[in-house]
């Protein structure tokens, strides 16, 4: 079920991002060719599905969810761009092709990242692929907002560069994780559930709960398999996290526990989905695809 789900999310969200790219003026070519790159140059596209799994769990049309499925794709296209330059992560490789700073140069690859975070909010923010209520969108834009900023993504970021080499104990590591990978996943989940016009505070609190609980089991995974998978499958540098001297859960819990951590925190998610129905087996199938993935 979640190959097929997935194909069809993937589809549908990477032509509304096919038609973001097209430079206004000819001088502009190249930063846009960037940004396009970064976007389209493979990905799993977790952040829409989720958007768009959370949109129908509370039955709300697709159609005005595309441009949540867009905004946090842009959102995490762009911190991936950041991450991977020399000041940052410094790695030549993400999904497989070189990454962008080595397929244009460092300074095009910044500005490219600066590009996808606007345009991120401008797609966001528009009548266009959104709800038709103004405030819905106005509180969409806010959510994503704080989940990229310095509260959030931004702020994350900043946490892991400056525990390299410090050793981290479970709680703060997972302050860490929540910001720098459990934001955005949030932020996915619920801008799908704003953008469906029918979510109330208790299906946001249980939804919350849910992408809480994903969202760190998707760093946990990220980190299992950044010690058994190997570079062709995962698409990036394996075993970076080890050679940098990063905090990750097996080197604090050991592999075989983590491994145990991941899938009680599934459970939770999937315990968290109990007020739902059918309508949200797309979101328990990508909670298990989550802890399950290969890459």
């Amino acid at each position: 079920m979640i190959a097929a789900y997935q194909q069809r999310c993937q589809a549908r969200v990477d032509a509304t991002l096919e038609t973001l790219f097209e430079a206004p003026r000819s001088e502009l070519a190249r930063i846009y060719q960037a940004m396009r790159y970064s976007v389209v140059n493979g990905g799993k596209r977790v952040r829409p599905l989720l958007v768009y799994a959370a949109c129908e769990a509370l039955d709300g049309d697709l159609d005005h969810a595309d441009g949540a499925a867009c905004a946090v794709e842009l959102i995490h296209a762009y911190s991936l761009v950041h991450d991977d330059l020399p000041a940052m992560d410094d790695d030549d490789l993400r999904r497989g092709q070189p990454t962008t700073h080595k397929a244009f140069d460092e300074a095009c690859a910044i500005l490219a990242g600066d590009g996808l975070q606007s345009l991120a909010f401008d797609v966001l923010a528009g009548n266009r692929h959104n709800p038709p209520q103004a405030d819905l969108r106005l509180s969409m834009v806010m959510s994503l907002a704080r989940a990229a900023g310095p509260a959030g993504m931004v702020g994350g970021q900043a946490i892991d560069l400056e525990s390299v080499g410090h050793p981290l104990d479970k709680p703060a590591l997972e302050v860490m994780h929540r910001h720098k990978t459990g934001a955005l996943i949030e932020a996915s989940v619920r801008l799908g559930a704003l953008a469906s016009g029918k979510a109330d505070e208790n299906s946001l609190q249980a939804l919350q709960h849910y992408a809480q609980a994903i969202g760190l089991a998707f760093q946990v995974q990220d980190d299992i398999l950044d010690v058994e998978s190997d570079t062709a499958t995962l698409g990036k540098t394996q075993g970076k996290d080890q050679a940098h001297d990063k905090p990750t859960y097996p080197a604090l819990l050991g592999l075989d526990a983590a491994k145990a951590y991941a899938l009680e925190l599934l459970d939770q998610a999937l315990q968290a989905l109990t007020p739902f129905g059918t309508s949200a087996e797309p979101l328990r199938e990508l909670a298990r695809y989550i802890v399950e993935r290969r890459n």
